[in-house]
């Protein structure tokens, strides 16, 4: 091989590198974004909910407010197993799977049971 095509097939290796994200044969999921980490409250097949709480600024009363966010998450295959309802999970974002799904579950942090 030429040393220019190595130098490509290097620079595309560098791009498919996935964190803890989907890797089958025929699909590939690269991840971006931000980083969250949450509790599971549902779990469907494929699919996870995931909820946190943040703290908004509130202008008019200059004081913070807790928010609920929820987030709809792609689970690996890998992971399906692993992931229950009550766990902490890390998520990033990655390009639009559906019409609600723009994240990816990287990998689970705490059981239900180290979180209390």
């Amino acid at each position: 091989m030429t040393e220019k095509r190595k130098k490509t097939e290097r620079k595309v290796e560098k791009k498919e590198k996935v964190v803890g994200a989907l890797k089958s044969e025929e699909r590939r999921i690269g991840t971006r974004g931000r980083i969250f980490e949450g509790i599971v409250i549902k779990k469907f097949p494929k699919r996870v909910t995931i909820s946190f709480e943040r703290m908004i600024y509130v202008r008019k009363y200059e004081r913070y407010a807790k928010s609920k966010t929820k987030i709809h998450a792609r689970l690996p295959e890998k992971l399906e197993e692993e992931i229950k309802i009550g766990d902490l999970v890390r998520v990033q974002e990655c390009r639009p799977l559906s019409k609600i799904i723009h994240f990816i579950v990287i990998k689970k942090v705490k059981n239900k049971e180290e979180i209390k």
